[in-house]
């Protein structure tokens, strides 16, 4: 079984239908309980990084999410679920993550161009991915593909290894991320049409 963390942050309902599309149970929970039972763990979100810590610490979320990762159970961290692994953030002001990666989270520069023209931030839409290093969330899937993103900061690993694949934007930076059974991605695999599903179905099929 799946669990979708519910911290009251992210469209979770659209995670969900996109592992039963694929063919997985999965649950969405408010129940820290039923994230320590589960096979595998999905913490997904949007919003501010501090509000979503703080919900996370107050809805007892913090040590279970410890707990999983230490096991090696499968986790995909989605979005700003992928930001809260890290050790801190930049977004209105510093703020503590949840440490797993060291790291920072911060905010795209102001006045990125690509060929002459003005870059806006939020990043909002399709873009494409290059493959870093190898993670299993990526069987089957092409270099480059597109995916879709929404977002006005991004990761920085103080470790390089663990950037699995890497996307341009003014900039480039990291856009997800694997160290050993955990995998993050800065874009929305639910929102990426079929191969965001793909995506969905090989983690599905992690042991």
């Amino acid at each position: 079984m799946i669990a979708i963390i519910d911290y009251g942050m992210g469209n979770l309902r659209s995670v969900q239908k996109g592992f039963e599309k694929v063919g997985f149970e999965a649950v969405v929970t408010s129940d820290p309980r039923v994230v320590l039972e589960a096979a595998k763990v999905v913490l997904p979100g949007v919003g501010a990084f501090r509000d979503c810590m703080r919900n996370l610490e107050q809805g007892g979320f913090v040590e279970p999410i410890l707990k999983v990762i230490r096991e090696g159970r499968p986790f995909l961290g989605i979005c700003l679920g992928l930001q809260l692994l890290f050790t801190e953030s930049e977004e209105f002001g510093l703020h503590k993550g949840l440490d797993i990666i060291p790291g920072r989270v911060v905010r795209f520069p102001d006045g990125m161009t690509e060929n002459g023209r003005k870059l806006a931030v939020p990043h909002m839409g399709w873009n494409q991915i290059g493959f870093n290093s190898p993670s299993p969330l990526f069987n089957g899937i092409k270099d480059s593909s597109d995916v879709y993103f929404v977002h006005s900061y991004y990761v920085k690993p103080d470790d390089e290894s663990v950037v699995s694949t890497a996307t341009n934007y003014g900039i480039g930076f990291c856009s997800s991320i694997r160290k050993d059974n955990l995998v993050a991605t800065q874009f929305h695999p639910e929102k990426s049409q079929e191969t965001g599903l793909r995506m969905l179905r090989n983690f599905g099929e992690m042991s």
